[in-house]
């Protein structure tokens, strides 16, 4: 199975997946940054400059108004490389598995479960290779403008904007290993995410060729008909498995300890329930 497995690594897989992901980082990245922010919020709202209770256009603007255009690519380096690295490396890990299940055959179709099983074993090796860097991204993308040093699980870092580096030696010195796979139990849910998406891409396109186009399942497609069904199977991973990412990133988050993810997800729960139906008086405005 080792030696299979081996002889089915195609670099050109990885080369694939760090040109898509860098490129695509690049574009969205603003976004991400707000993004982030959003995630953020309800754990930290005491803290200034937060963007409780703002929408992803405010939090932008808010980013701009102070740090100008430059700001909306604060975390860029380390998001690039991760995004690179880590589509990169999951698209050889994932194209290995699959040949090696497909005993070299492209044409033979796998039951969902196979394209399953060998997403989470990709994005669970993916990820532990680069959670590193998704806490570094994510603690850029967190640097607020005004001080909150009374709150900072790590005081002694200044408030001007820290380079890749910089964070990565502050995170190493105040919080060691632990500090570097902050968030990766989570993030282990969270590889369901890409597991998710591809085997309901793969099953799409299988569907679409067999069925629709009557050609074998690895058939080419039109750069359309990739793009449809790149974007449908994201969608829909997206919509089962954004909370994780939530909680990821508030684990993550440089201005507060959290006793851990359990702690996180009552207080989402809570905070919900509140929301949805029980009313202003549960949240201290008792009518007189």
């Amino acid at each position: 199975m080792a030696s299979t497995f081996i002889d089915q690594i195609q670099w050109t897989n990885f080369a694939a997946g760090v040109a898509a992901g860098a490129a695509s980082t690049v574009v969205v990245h603003p976004l991400d940054l707000a993004k982030v922010r959003l995630q953020a919020d309800g754990s930290t709202s005491t803290l200034p400059n937060r963007t409780v209770g703002r929408g992803t256009f405010r939090t932008l603007i808010d980013v701009v108004k102070i740090r100008g255009l430059r700001g909306l690519y604060l975390g860029l380096t380390p998001n690039v490389i991760g995004a690179s690295g880590s589509w990169g490396l999951y698209f050889l890990l994932y194209a290995a598995l699959r040949s090696s299940l497909q005993k070299g055959d492209a044409t033979k179709p796998l039951a969902a479960l196979e394209y399953f099983g060998c997403g989470t074993l990709a994005g669970s090796l993916t990820l532990t290779v680069m959670n590193p860097i998704w806490v570094i991204k994510t603690r850029l993308c967190l640097q607020y403008e005004q001080p909150a040093s009374r709150h900072l699980v790590q005081p002694t870092i200044s408030l001007r904007t820290l380079s890749t580096w910089e964070a990565l030696i502050n995170l190493w010195r105040f919080e060691g290993i632990t500090g570097l796979y902050k968030g990766y139990l989570p993030g282990l849910v969270g590889v369901s995410h890409g597991a998710v998406q591809f085997m309901l891409y793969e099953k799409m396109r299988n569907a679409y060729n067999e069925r629709c186009r009557h050609r074998p399942v690895n058939a080419r497609l039109t750069s359309w008909e990739y793009f449809a069904f790149a974007c449908l199977s994201k969608l829909a991973a997206t919509s089962l498995t954004y909370p994780y990412q939530v909680v990821r990133t508030r684990l993550q988050d440089q201005h507060r300890q959290h006793r851990g993810a359990i702690q996180i997800i009552q207080t989402m729960y809570s905070t919900l329930r509140l929301v949805r139906g029980r009313g202003m008086h549960n949240i201290g405005f008792q009518q007189e």
